[in-house]
């Protein structure tokens, strides 16, 4: 069942939600929009953060990352009594996501209110929602950061912190404002921090700003999930653009394009208008509206090609994507990961492509080491594949020809 775009990880364990501590007002709203049992993840997390601790939770996307702080925010915090949660997310979709979900507990005992900050849309019904005194602020960084400059928005009586896609946000240059937003903070709070990887410069930050925090590392070893069949299709830089509509006639299911730049997403998208495909686009350029749009459209079938840049890498939680196609190959063996898993959600198949060139070798041989194992060569009828070339120790090209 879905709540405001949220739907539960099928792949769920056998603990209960009442085993985990939430109360009866918690669990009798969990069960009118359908979660039955919790993820791994939120298992691991929520008995923690009942507790009281400062906790870092590891594990891809799809995981039920966003419940995991939720909830136990949802059970520690209540209605009236000033703003004390802060959840702070990379991108504009994440925040909306994670806002929705609290919104779930907005009636009965709890009557939490919130307030979404986010760039992209106009300032006064953010300014009202501040004014109707929320107990739970979710923000982008900079416009977090805006509100608190013009003092439309206080943090000094928070409690709660939930740092989401913490590696993303780092990713993104967030981390001066990360810092600033950090020391108007009480120290004495509880932190929660979630990220699909662990790099040093995340766990710097934990080290700065957290108080021993407990990790709950629930990330696969294969770094992308077991439901998702990978294929690369290698082709001439002349071909991409043949390869990208062969594979979007192949199958008929809901496709998201990853490209790299703002005028890539425009220039794919009207190539696959001018063949008459449904499809629309997402990038840093459109308006919130229109970025809401494009997503609800695809989610309900409107259009059933999403083009995006890696704006949307993070935080789009639609099933119905079957299909991702790199067109453009991730600049890092994160990026990818984070791409793929925009589809193969829960327990769900899906499929991820990559069209690269001569060009992407290198980086393709980063991805295949990072995720731990070789990407299958695949074909398209129409396009020919191009010709991997291998030094021999002798200084010759060696050409490796496909077995048929």
């Amino acid at each position: 069942m879905f709540t405001g775009g949220i739907q539960q990880n099928d792949l769920v364990t056998d603990a209960t939600f009442a085993s985990l501590g939430l109360s009866a007002p918690v669990l009798a709203v969990l069960s009118e929009i359908g979660f039955e049992r919790p993820t791994p993840i939120q298992a691991g997390v929520v008995p923690i953060a009942l507790a009281g601790r400062d906790v870092v939770g590891l594990a891809q996307t799809g995981s039920g990352k966003t419940a995991a702080f939720v909830l136990p925010m949802a059970e520690r915090l209540y209605e009236g009594e000033g703003l004390r949660g802060l959840i702070l997310c990379p991108t504009r979709e994440l925040a909306l996501q994670a806002e929705a979900f609290l919104q779930s507990f907005g009636t009965g005992d709890r009557k939490l209110r919130t307030a979404c900050l986010i760039g992209g849309v106009k300032y006064p019904p953010q300014l009202e929602a501040l004014r109707r005194g929320p107990d739970i602020i979710v923000a982008t960084p900079g416009r977090l950061l805006d509100h608190v400059e013009r003092r439309t928005a206080r943090l000094d009586g928070i409690e709660m912190l939930v740092l989401d896609e913490a590696d993303h946000m780092l990713d993104l240059g967030f981390l001066p404002q990360i810092n600033r937003i950090l020391d108007r903070l009480p120290q004495e709070r509880q932190t929660m921090m979630f990220s699909a990887t662990m790099p040093l410069s995340i766990s710097r930050l934990a080290q700065l700003y957290m108080q021993d925090p407990e990790t709950v590392d629930l990330r696969p070893d294969t770094r992308v999930a077991d439901g998702i069949e990978q294929r690369l299709y290698l082709v001439e830089p002349d071909d991409k653009k043949k390869c990208l509509l062969a594979l979007i006639d192949e199958e008929p299911g809901a496709v998201l394009v990853f490209v790299r730049r703002k005028l890539d997403a425009d220039w794919a998208c009207r190539q696959l208008e001018l063949q008459g495909h449904p499809v629309e686009k997402i990038h840093g350029d459109r308006s919130q509206r229109e970025r809401v749009q494009a997503l609800s459209g695809l989610r309900q079938g409107e259009h059933r090609i999403l083009v995006a840049t890696d704006i949307a890498a993070r935080g789009i939680d639609i099933p119905v994507i079957e299909h991702i196609i790199n067109y453009d190959v991730p600049q890092t063996v994160e990026d990818y990961v984070h791409r793929a898993g925009r589809t193969a959600r829960g327990a769900a198949g899906g499929t991820v492509s990559c069209i690269a060139s001569w060009t992407d070798t290198e980086m393709i041989k980063q991805i295949e080491q990072g995720i731990g194992r070789r990407l299958p060569r695949c074909e398209v009828d129409g396009v020919p594949a191009y010709r991997e070339r291998k030094k021999t120790i002798r200084g010759r090209e060696r050409v490796r020809r496909r077995l048929r």
